[in-house]
């Protein structure tokens, strides 16, 4: 069977060439319920088939179990993947709400050796601070994982949920391949401050959950009821009572829009992202999680989707719409701290 491949685009000034869509893997082991491991390492095989090269993890993703379980398809596919782990978020096996977050120098490097280790890699080419330690200088993070790209235990430096001052405050430290955010029909708070900052020093937009994690898909006929018991969506604002039933009525201008298209929701959400790049003048590479082969090749397809102005027109109004904050706490979230 042959396909065509997505487009690819660089991270930033010399960061990492990429397809335009990558692959976030969290769900394939954390924090959306139980994963089919066997179809998750068949998604990951058809993604690569595809052109998508960029794959996204983090130490944070059930204590490592996330890169561990990425660590035999890294190993097999290594010239062909760009590897993005992150550090500085551990969730506590006891209660998935808490975050105890570090971005001092020396767990810096106690964080990469541990990916480093859990991935069998000898470097990881994107790597991000996940999120800001507001009790530590983002010049120290920043220059603790500088250190580490001269030691050739990394390649290029990433940073998450950071505002456009901290952006800047980091770039001044060291080049910056590229910014992870989340950006989506429902969530376009960066777009405010954050985007133009990276638009002007050149920083790619890596946005996560594109799909609102899966809402904006339909996935959902009651977010709650449809949720497992250990689903972190569950403690989610977006996801819960009256602020889900709100929610759901705002997916029908992209049902609407789908239609036209012979397309699905999820691939109408995942163009409207895309389509960011050229509205806003710079590179992303968004990275939507699946852990299925047909949500897979359903997600690369998107890529070939055009939306008119018009249709543009009818989605702008959905994300002032949304009930509920994207986080329980949203210090967490650049939107938080701006």
């Amino acid at each position: 069977m042959t396909d065509s491949r997505i487009p690819t685009v660089r991270l930033g000034a010399d960061g990492p060439e990429v397809g335009v869509q990558g692959l976030g893997c969290m769900g394939m082991s954390f924090a959306y319920g139980p994963a089919d491991a066997k179809e998750s390492r068949a998604a990951l095989e058809r993604a690569l088939e595809l052109g998508v090269t960029l794959y996204d993890t983090a130490e944070g993703y059930g204590d490592g179990d996330n890169e561990r379980f990425l660590s035999p398809f890294f190993k097999a596919h290594r010239d062909d993947v760009v590897i993005a782990t992150k550090f500085g978020v551990r969730v506590p096996a006891g209660d998935r709400t808490k975050r105890v977050i570090r971005g001092d120098a020396p767990y810096v490097r106690q964080a990469v050796e541990g990916s480093l280790r859990r991935l069998d890699v000898d470097v990881i080419d994107l790597y991000y601070m996940h999120r800001r330690d507001v009790n530590v200088p983002i010049e120290e993070t920043v220059g603790a994982m500088a250190e580490l790209v001269g030691e050739g235990k990394v390649k290029h430096l990433g940073l998450s949920e950071v505002t456009a001052d901290e952006l800047r405050a980091a770039q001044a430290v060291h080049p910056i391949a590229a910014v992870q955010s989340e950006w989506s029909l429902f969530s376009r708070d960066i777009e405010t401050n954050v985007v133009p900052a990276a638009r002007e020093l050149g920083v790619a937009l890596v946005p996560y959950s594109p799909l609102g994690r899966g809402f904006l898909a339909g996935s959902f006929s009651n977010a709650e009821k449809d949720l497992t018991d250990g689903d972190v969506r569950r403690t989610m604002p977006r996801f819960q009572g009256d602020n889900a039933a709100t929610n759901a009525t705002l997916l029908e201008p992209i049902r609407t829009v789908a239609a036209a298209h012979g397309a699905s929701p999820a691939q109408i959400a995942l163009a409207w992202v895309q389509q960011r790049a050229d509205v806003h003048g710079l590179a992303v590479a968004q990275i939507p999680g699946t852990t299925k082969r047909h949500r897979v090749e359903e997600n690369a397809a998107a890529t070939t989707i055009l939306l008119t102005e018009d249709e543009l027109a009818a989605l702008e109004p959905i994300a002032s719409k949304v009930a509920g904050t994207r986080y329980p706490d949203m210090r967490f979230a650049s939107a938080g701290r701006e």
